[in-house]
């Protein structure tokens, strides 16, 4: 069966429906289907998928909507694309920014024409829907039962508890007929495990300054802070670029949106920034239900509020796109929203940012690996991708519990070596005790306050953060008379913090479910990576920049316009002084900043597609890499960093965490890279044995901030063919 004279002939009865085209690759299915001969699919099974959390199977009937089966590629097709991305980036090759479409991308590098014919009938005849077929990153989409699912892939489909929250996944690692194996890498999930949003609302600390609500962070501190003025002055605003910011609900209220840019003075001064909603569709249609459901408002619609607000404050022009999707009981709408949009006929956005993520060994293989795909597809468009790097610290699988007791974990979202991974910063003024040198006790006409750039220190709101041991008289962290074992550390007692660490399971099998262990491989470090001082670790190592991403710790914070009622969320009417509205913090609000500062860039070099902006963030870093230009950069000098800075360096504080052995308080699960010599809470460390934090800053890149945050004056100035002197 030829598909593509199916469809040319107009049969679309039987047709599948179909994005991107087909590749005229080598086959790699070579044998008849022989349902005897079984091969087990690994990397496919959520590690809560326990006996201790099993709750017996659901009914054979329950629908399992929109599964992705990522296919696999040859080595010699992968190593032809990573060779091609690289080109791509090269000033001196010909193929120098020469994107590719959607289309082409299939025809060039997608499975073939008998590989997919062979899986889509397998399929078939075990009763599955085949809704869409995305060539560009080899994916097939289609819906069956559970009882499909046992049938055709030999695991069953269970209910879970976990941590008092009720869930479904499949129980093992399912399996295929061994002649289908070459062309399958896996299932990418089989379960209703979502991403979380990245942001952190505003705590009331037991201790803080005793005025500041003044020095909550609003959009006209953030162009100060990080010198956005002069380029705005300059005539450069995000005008003729587009931003999506990836979501699975749609917003509260877009009057939001709009009171946020009127009470900042946005809409009067940048009249030309807009605001659309989105719920992309497959290029060829879907034969089931819509690839793309209105998700309407759930609890993440806070996140969407912030993501659409911010990257407006930092390109005030720029065409703002929320795209989203409802999730199903087995995809992430986000993602539904983003390969329809990287697949669609035609040129696709030229920037995305991504504020959800999950821990590399949580997602397990084949997730990881249609992300990687997911973003490698942009960046073979020339799209630029932004992920925010997480919210806690070293350990993602951790998010949300009062300690580490995973070890050291990232993000499946930020890891890939073909997104921008963006950390979070907090500012050092309230550690250093000089809030009056860096702001105004009277704000301005859109309550700005800050008065030039403000040093940094890694955003880090738990007891393992050296900076707040010491400020309150605490010579250690970690031990009986430690800060995190005594009773003000008590307080403390947080995972809440920037993002980093390296790439260290985005393949294999962890052996301790959400432990990096086993089999678990990070993603190979990017040539890119090379450049500057990177740990000599061969792999991917995030974050790649930070902004700042406090909520509320040293005092400062972000607001937001977010006015849902609606009890348990964090909405706040929009009314009087911005310290009355929503507070948060997290990186969330880094990774849209830091994408529509790279819209500023694109506008300054006369294009809205840039491909992966680590080759030039990490080449610009090479240029100012000797100790004399390091040593200008560096965040403590506040103001006084040098006019040629692109980045500044944090080299004061760590965003450590405390840890213990035990999970839920209870349950003893093993030391992970947990460095506890006494009392009940250690910190997060690389040795067990010895005292190294995970992780301190330093001079140049580290694990905490990256390359530091950003100068984007200076970052689009020096943007290759900026045209901004």
């Amino acid at each position: 069966m030829d598909i593509r004279k199916i469809l040319l002939a107009g049969n679309l009865a039987g047709a599948l429906f179909v994005c991107g085209g087909f590749a005229a690759a080598q086959s790699l299915i070579t044998q008849n289907v022989d349902e005897t001969k079984l091969v087990t699919l690994t990397g496919n099974t959520r590690p809560a998928a326990t006996a201790a959390n099993d709750r017996g199977p659901v009914a054979g009937d329950l629908l399992l909507d929109h599964m992705y089966l990522q296919l696999e590629r040859a080595p010699a097709v992968q190593a032809s694309i990573d060779a091609l991305v690289a080109q791509l980036h090269d000033p001196t090759s010909a193929q120098f920014h020469n994107w590719l479409t959607a289309d082409e991308v299939a025809n060039r590098f997608g499975p073939a024409d008998h590989d997919v014919t062979s899986i889509v009938n397998w399929l078939e005849s075990h009763g599955f829907t085949i809704n869409t077929v995305y060539g560009a990153n080899g994916v097939i989409d289609f819906s069956g039962t559970a009882a499909a699912v046992k049938q055709a892939f030999h695991t069953e489909i269970h209910n879970l508890m976990v941590q008092g929250v009720p869930h479904i996944a499949n129980m093992s690692d399912p399996q295929i007929p061994a002649a289908l194996a070459p062309a399958i890498h896996g299932v990418v999930s089989m379960n209703d495990f979502r991403p979380k949003p990245l942001n952190k609302p505003r705590p009331q600390y037991s201790y803080s300054t005793s005025n500041n609500e003044y020095f909550a962070l609003v959009p006209g501190d953030l162009a100060t802070i990080y010198d956005i003025n002069p380029v705005f002055n300059a005539g450069i605003t995000g005008r003729g670029q587009t931003i999506v910011v990836v979501e699975d609900t749609l917003l509260y209220s877009t009057k939001d949106w709009d009171a946020f840019r009127q009470t900042f003075g946005l809409d009067k001064k940048f009249p030309h920034g807009s605001l659309k909603q989105v719920q992309p569709q497959p290029a060829g249609g879907s034969k089931g239900s819509p690839s793309c459901a209105n998700p309407g408002v759930n609890g993440d619609d806070g996140e969407a509020a912030l993501d659409v607000e911010w990257s407006s404050a930092a390109a005030p022009d720029a065409a703002i796109v929320l795209a989203a999707c409802n999730d199903t009981n087995v995809a992430f709408g986000g993602y539904i929203a983003m390969q329809n949009l990287l697949t669609a006929h035609g040129a696709p956005p030229g920037i995305f940012s991504v504020s959800y993520g999950e821990s590399e060994t949580d997602d397990g293989e084949c997730y990881n690996i249609y992300i990687n795909r997911l973003y490698e597809l942009a960046v073979l468009e020339g799209v630029s991708v932004f992920a925010a790097a997480g919210d806690s610290g070293a350990d993602i699988s951790d998010d949300g519990n009062p300690t580490a007791t995973s070890g050291i974990n990232v993000s499946a979202f930020a890891s890939t070596p073909y997104n921008v991974a963006v950390g979070g910063t907090d500012f050092a003024d309230g550690y250093l005790n000089d809030y009056s040198t860096y702001w105004s006790l009277t704000n301005g006409k859109y309550y700005n306050s800050a008065l030039s750039y403000v040093p940094e220190i890694p955003w880090n709101d738990s007891c393992a953060s050296v900076l707040a041991a010491n400020y309150l008289g605490y010579a250690t962290t970690y031990g009986v008379g430690g800060f995190c074992n005594s009773s003000i550390g008590a307080n403390f007692i947080d995972t809440a913090g920037g993002s980093g660490g390296p790439s260290a399971c985005a393949t294999g099998n962890p052996k301790v479910p959400g432990v990096v262990s086993g089999s678990c491989q990070g993603y190979r470090k990017p040539s890119y990576q090379y450049l500057v001082g990177t740990p000599n670790d061969g792999v991917r190592d995030l974050p790649d920049v930070s902004l700042f991403a406090s909520n509320g710790f040293w005092g400062h914070y972000y607001v937001f316009c977010y006015t849902d009622p609606t009890p348990g969320y964090y909405g706040a009417p929009c009314t009087g002084a911005p310290a009355n509205w929503s507070g948060a913090g997290g990186t969330s609000f880094a990774s849209p900043i830091m994408a529509a500062i790279q819209a500023l860039a694109n506008q300054a070099s006369g294009s809205a597609y840039q491909g992966n902006p680590n080759y030039v963030y990490y080449l610009l870093a090479a240029k100012l890499s000797g100790s004399k230009a390091i040593a200008a950069c560096n965040s403590t000098l506040g103001g006084a960093v040098g006019p040629q800075c692109v980045f500044h360096d944090v080299t004061l504080g760590d965003n450590d965490l405390p840890c213990t052995p035990y999970l839920d308080g209870k349950t003893k699960v093993g030391t992970f890279d947990c460095y506890l010599p006494s009392g009940t809470y250690g910190v997060l460390s690389t040795s067990d044995k010895s005292y190294q934090p995970a992780y301190a800053t330093h001079s140049g890149w580290d694990f905490a901030t990256g390359l530091g945050s950003v100068n984007a004056f200076n970052l689009v100035k020096n943007w290759p063919g900026s045209a901004l002197r």
